[in-house]
């Protein structure tokens, strides 16, 4: 055998062997680092979701975040594996803009966007000129407006995209309300000095309020549920197929069953 023909099968035998052990390697994953944000959303994971992954022989942390910045930019750095906190529109929309390269890997429930107050008790009592605290955040706040709308308090232009509404697009506005755009985590904090509060489930919840309190919930679009993410480099690891399996099973539906009524949830959960 010639001198470089030697050379070139040691060399395809390293890389199989390099191959290999990097496969190994991930395989052999078995602590993971999840991050989702206070209230419904860690609750789902730590019933759910962590029991099973614990089952498979993982150790789990999960993280809790305040806000809705955070949790990409510690997956995207790496001090976590996956999180677990928002919708497929807000990740691609985040993403683009910050230049992350992360994807969703499956779908899972959500605790609906809400409309609260301290003051009135029905979509009725809503008063002409009342002020009402909606999420700051170009995606939920676009979400807010298809949710009011599907209660007669606005209505969008004809042809606009609903993933972008914005006050501007609002064709219709009968009771002249007042928007006042606030970080989603401090929404609930905003129903003392508003007449209304549309929330985010989770962070309605983690506030203390009840979805059976609100004056109205959304009728979620399945496009608003939320989503599990990793890097994009991640998305075809074992352990990364494992947590996507967990939020398909039996046990996870029946979690939601008993802790969780009322969130919307993808169709193979109904």
């Amino acid at each position: 055998m010639s001198f470089s023909r030697r050379n070139l099968l040691l060399g395809a035998f390293a890389a199989v062997v390099g191959l290999s052990g990097n496969l190994a390697h991930a395989q052999a994953k078995k602590e993971l680092t999840i991050g989702t944000t206070a209230g419904s959303n860690i609750e789902v994971l730590r019933r759910g979701i962590q029991p099973q992954l614990e089952q498979k022989g993982y150790k789990v942390k999960l993280v809790e975040f305040s806000d809705y910045v955070q949790p990409n930019h510690a997956l995207a750095q790496g001090a976590l594996d996956a999180n677990y906190f928002q919708h497929v529109i807000y990740l691609k929309n985040f993403a683009e803009k910050n230049k992350l390269d992360l994807v969703d890997i499956v779908q899972g429930p959500i605790a609906p966007l809400g409309l609260y107050s301290r003051k009135f008790k029905t979509v009725a009592d809503v008063r002409d000129g009342a002020r009402i605290a909606v999420p700051n955040d170009p995606t939920n706040l676009a979400r807010t407006f298809v949710f009011l709308e599907q209660y007669g308090l606005v209505k969008a232009k004809p042809g606009v995209d609903p993933l972008k509404v914005t006050e501007k697009d609002l064709a219709e506005n009968p009771k002249h309300l007042k928007f006042i755009p606030l970080e989603a985590a401090q929404l609930p904090r905003a129903l003392d000095d508003t007449d209304f509060s549309v929330i985010n489930g989770n962070f309605a919840i983690s506030s203390g309020l009840k979805l059976t309190e609100a004056v109205a919930l959304e009728k979620t679009p399945d496009y608003y549920l939320l989503v599990a993410a990793v890097r994009t480099q991640d998305k075809n690891a074992p352990w990364a197929a494992d947590i996507t399996a967990a939020f398909k099973t039996k046990f996870f539906k029946e979690v939601l069953d008993k802790h969780f009524p009322g969130y919307a949830r993808p169709a193979a959960l109904q």
